[in-house]
């Protein structure tokens, strides 16, 4: 019983590998998509000659940066998976929809309590991370303290 509970552990460490390396082949394939998105927003002077006699095209060129910034923060989500930069993109995509999106005031009302409610929740979990590494320091001090009169 023991031999196959050992088996499945090390069934799920492999599998846990195999998820981390596709996790970073989607990063990777995300940068090379976000640079090659860069780069085609450069290139094109046409959107830049459209800003200076027609103001109108200011949403369109907000919807390209929006689109690669929301791109920038998921590689960020996937490189360092944590409730904050989950957050983060979530934010990005209220304010995109928000800002660029043909939106009625009552949608606009909700986007702006979203967010509000989104920062609120990552200022709750950022204390709570600060607590519990204050915590763990003073625990740590403490214990090495003791060895010290010991």
């Amino acid at each position: 019983m023991w031999d196959s509970l050992s088996k499945l552990g090390k069934v799920k460490k492999y599998i846990q590998i195999l998820c981390n390396a596709l996790e970073m082949v989607t990063a990777v394939l995300m940068l090379i998509g976000l640079v090659f998105s860069i780069f085609s927003l450069i290139r094109n002077v046409e959107i830049f000659q459209m800003l200076m006699t027609d103001t109108s095209a200011i949403k369109q060129y907000m919807d390209q940066i929006f689109m690669i910034v929301i791109g920038i923060e998921f590689l960020v989500m996937l490189c360092r998976p944590n409730s904050e930069n989950v957050i983060d993109v979530l934010i990005f995509l209220v304010a995109r929809h928000m800002i660029v999106g043909d939106t009625t005031p009552y949608q606009d009302f909700v986007s702006v309590i979203s967010v509000a409610l989104l920062c609120i929740v990552r200022r709750y979990l950022r204390n709570n991370k600060e607590n519990r590494e204050e915590k763990k320091h003073i625990e740590s001090g403490s214990d090495s303290a003791e060895e010290k009169r010991g």
